[in-house]
């Protein structure tokens, strides 16, 4: 990686910030960053943040006599190996699908002989725009290679599809195109559970949970970096499915059950998602009317126990991997699950910590027969590489 460059295309948009986060994860990994600033952009980060995390000048203007006679636009597109967008507004997307070239960024995309990653960015309605959507299939029978959007929250405050990856998926992605990332898991297959399950009381209400699947979603994206043959298992969330993923849709207890025993053969099950305990002994098939007298009390029956099932099934996976959302005695509960589950390894965590369940950081203890190893807090997406790792060193 010593001697692998990219060429950073930073456009406009409030997610341009994660750039900075990205570019020292590429330097961390030796990765040399060559950064295009878009005057857009620079309204969100600095020349200055940016030069000084990649540790190299910033280019913004393409009629600059300065940088046209030391570099130049087309030496500059031709200097890294590979060329990533980060943010990919629907601007610059619209730009390079269309072959035009009014400013140093989309005329470096448009002299560019190298292979090209994009993150896009931008306002769900604007993603899901049919002008978006023609460039982006456009884009991609070009060969331009996508990493996200990503489904959530956005600054303007609507939901949707257009949120940009996060830093940690964007390095993977970039890894995996330089050739750096290892694919020790190359050949083996791996089950991943994800996300909450949903019981239906009535066809209107239903118990269920606040699993928001990042953690699970991360571990799936990790997996499948390192060239595992990934399906994802997953309950209602609002992500999109990782790339090079197989996701498999579920609500009920009893369809995860049923799709993970479908998965089966795998070499690794890996069960984050926070399954519901219990259901209604009977879902009504009409709304239950509310009404002046006490209502009748909701009978509950106990749901299969996934992680114990594919534990003690006779195409057990080698390695069966189970989480353990705790919000006290998190250590004393994990053994206990270990023991009662029958599985290798359980991932501890406190989700009464604010900002796990649902957030975007997690710390954990991963507990074995050998003991308690404790994680310090991290973002979710470096424990499921760090989870991934760990897993690919177990199988070798």
């Amino acid at each position: 990686m010593a001697e692998k460059r990219i060429l950073l295309i930073v456009g406009g948009g409030i997610a341009a910030y994660k750039v900075l986060e990205l570019t020292r994860l590429l330097r961390k990994a030796a990765v040399a960053v060559r950064p295009i600033l878009t005057r857009a952009g620079a309204e969100f980060v600095t020349p200055l943040s940016l030069s000084a995390l990649a540790e190299d000048k910033v280019y913004s203007e393409l009629f600059s006599l300065t940088d046209e006679a030391e570099m130049g636009h087309i030496e500059l597109s031709r200097s890294a190996d590979l060329v990533v967008v980060a943010p990919a507004t629907a601007d610059l997307m619209a730009k390079a699908a269309n072959g035009l070239a009014s400013d140093l960024a989309s005329t470096t995309l448009l002299a560019t002989d190298k292979p090209v990653l994009m993150a896009p960015a931008m306002n769900v309605r604007m993603w899901e725009h049919a002008a978006t959507r023609r460039n982006f299939a456009a884009l991609k029978a070009d060969g331009v290679s996508f990493v996200g959007p990503d489904e959530g929250a956005m600054a303007c405050g609507e939901y949707g599809p257009g949120r940009m990856a996060e830093p940690a998926a964007i390095f993977e992605a970039i890894m995996a195109a330089l050739g750096g990332t290892a694919r020790p898991l190359a050949g083996k297959r791996a089950l991943v559970t994800a996300g909450p399950t949903v019981e239906a009381i009535d066809p209107v209400r239903m118990l269920t949970n606040r699993s928001s699947g990042k953690q699970g979603y991360a571990i799936a994206s990790s997996l499948a970096a390192l060239g595992a043959e990934v399906t994802l298992v997953s309950g209602p969330t609002a992500l999109a499915a990782p790339a090079g993923v197989t996701r498999v849709d579920v609500e009920s207890a009893r369809e995860m059950l049923a799709a993970c025993e479908a998965a089966l053969p795998a070499d690794i099950a890996v069960c984050v998602a926070a399954v519901a305990d219990w259901r209604p002994a009977e879902a009504n098939g009409r709304k239950l009317k509310k009404n002046a007298e006490t209502p009748e009390p909701i009978a509950l029956v106990e749901n299969p126990d996934i992680l114990a099932m594919l534990s003690k099934d006779a195409r057990r996976p080698r390695l069966v991997v189970g989480f353990a959302a705790e919000t006290h005695d998190v250590e004393a509960h994990a053994k206990a699950k270990l023991v009662r589950k029958g599985c290798d390894w359980i991932v501890a965590n406190d989700v009464s910590i604010e900002g796990t369940m649902g957030g975007d950081q997690n710390a954990v203890a991963l507990v074995s027969a050998g003991g308690i190893e404790r994680w310090e807090r991290m973002a979710k997406g470096e424990v499921a590489r760090r989870l991934a790792e760990r897993i690919a060193a177990e199988l070798a």
